[in-house]
């Protein structure tokens, strides 16, 4: 929903998107539809040409609920080159030379001049097996293979009832089940956030309006649609801070899991609380920070006292998952740790400088980090997407990290070893092939 249109004498350049439909929905519901089939096959080349998509897990790593964990670094180099040369290489250099991996610029959104939520299949087909709602869009398809995003449905574990392990019962919370599931384990209150939670509420694409994406008329999109389970289906989006249409940043949904030990809320954004992230989301993301065009479409105001306290009462007692080979101080127990993340623990400590930002027990800083990236590539225009600065990035906890692929806030390393990688260049410190192993071996046990 590209509120900036390249600028000329009818069409000067714009913050605002238009109030008044242009066109009747049959014609574009109609013109969009002809469209999808090119565009998502235009997308698919621009991955495959940065990534290694195939289903290769790892031996023996699986997430909590036992989907096998991607293995290998996915991230294709440059021909002639390898990771080892590049590392050796100054900032200055790989940039002039063209050599920054083309995965590990700026991912764009499936379709980055339009934007807008874009939920994987698998959310989708249990929506509608529940609920009967849809938020399936008739332009566009979520575009990550299954096997390289989270697991679905993701576990939930709470901080006030550890006992009960996985409370959701492998089952997607929603509107019709979340009663059953957790009457007699929540508080009254806590309980009416998770209602809210998983309600669905008018959004910029799905919303009753005839500028929409769905094909009916919707009820909206509930916060549980993106985070499910409190969790994340890995649902994209583009940031709604930023113009015009092509500096905006793709996200990919964060994790609510442990929001009680942070400070900083929303991946660049630095919302000082939970609850403001919460209102944040209902009154500006929901619509591509356009407050204009979420009047007409039907923004939910939340309010504070009552809503806003009751949602965030709930979010805050998400907690991580097991971590059994942690101890009391997140530090690895050598009596149950392998000789290979005991390494790893130490790369990350000593060399690899992670725990500079990703500080024990929970692996985070609460600050954000500007790792000014563009020091890599020149900008460039890349699907709709200008590829340039990142700017700050908040500190992630990376308790059970392992369980939270792809990587990074736009999602463009899919894998831990991508990660590693990625990391190594940026901050520069050289690891050896062995040390790489072992503080990806290190990071799963998170």
């Amino acid at each position: 929903m590209n509120a900036n249109p390249p600028p000329g004498p009818e069409t000067p350049r714009t913050s605002y998107l238009p109030v008044v439909d242009k066109e009747p929905f049959a014609a574009m519901l109609a013109r969009m539809k002809a469209d999808k089939a090119a565009v998502m096959k235009r997308h698919q080349v621009l991955l495959e040409e940065r990534y290694d998509l195939a289903d290769r897990p790892a031996k023996g790593v699986a997430m909590s609920r036992g989907k096998p964990v991607q293995a290998g670094v996915r991230v294709k180099l440059p021909k002639g080159t390898t990771w080892e040369a590049l590392a050796a290489l100054s900032p200055e250099a790989i940039q002039a030379q063209g050599l920054w991996p083309r995965g590990f610029l700026p991912l764009p959104h499936p379709n980055h001049p339009e934007g807008g939520m874009v939920f994987p299949k698998l959310q989708i087909d249990e929506l509608k097996r529940q609920t009967g709602r849809d938020l399936t869009r008739f332009d566009l398809d979520f575009d990550l293979p299954d096997h390289l995003i989270s697991e679905f449905p993701a576990p939930i574990y709470l901080t006030t009832r550890p006992d009960l392990g996985d409370v959701s019962k492998g089952q997607l919370v929603t509107i019709d089940n979340f009663y059953e599931l957790f009457n007699g384990i929540l508080t009254p209150k806590q309980l009416e956030g998770l209602r809210l939670l998983v309600t669905p509420f008018p959004q910029m694409q799905f919303n009753a309006t005839s500028d929409r994406r769905s094909e009916r008329a919707s009820l909206g999109v509930a916060c549980f649609d993106c985070h499910a389970n409190g969790h994340t289906n890995n649902a994209t989006h583009l940031v709604g801070d930023v113009r015009p249409q092509e500096f905006r940043h793709r996200v990919d949904t964060p994790t609510l899991r442990g929001v009680n030990i942070q400070r900083l809320f929303g991946s660049q954004r630095a919302l000082k609380t939970v609850e403001d992230f919460t209102e944040f989301e209902q009154r500006a993301a929901y619509f591509d920070g356009d407050i204009v065009i979420a009047v007409k479409k039907g923004v939910n105001v939340l309010e504070r006292g009552t809503q806003v306290h009751a949602m965030s009462e709930f979010q805050e007692i998400l907690d991580f998952p097991p971590a059994p080979k942690l101890g009391i101080d997140g530090r690895l127990d050598p009596a149950k740790a392998a000789p290979e993340e005991l390494r790893g623990e130490q790369v990350f400590h000593g060399k690899g400088r992670c725990a500079t930002c990703h500080v024990p027990p929970y692996y985070t800083d609460n600050l954000m980090h500007n790792l000014r990236t563009e020091r890599f590539f020149k900008p460039e225009l890349i699907a709709g997407r200008m590829a340039t600065a990142d700017g700050p990035i908040k500190s992630f906890p990376l308790r059970g990290i392992k369980d939270s692929p792809p990587y990074l806030h736009d999602g463009r390393l899919l894998t831990l070893e991508d990660t590693v990688e990625f990391f190594n260049l940026v901050l520069g410190v050289k690891l050896t092939a062995q040390e790489k192993a072992d503080l990806t071996s290190f990071l799963r046990t998170l």
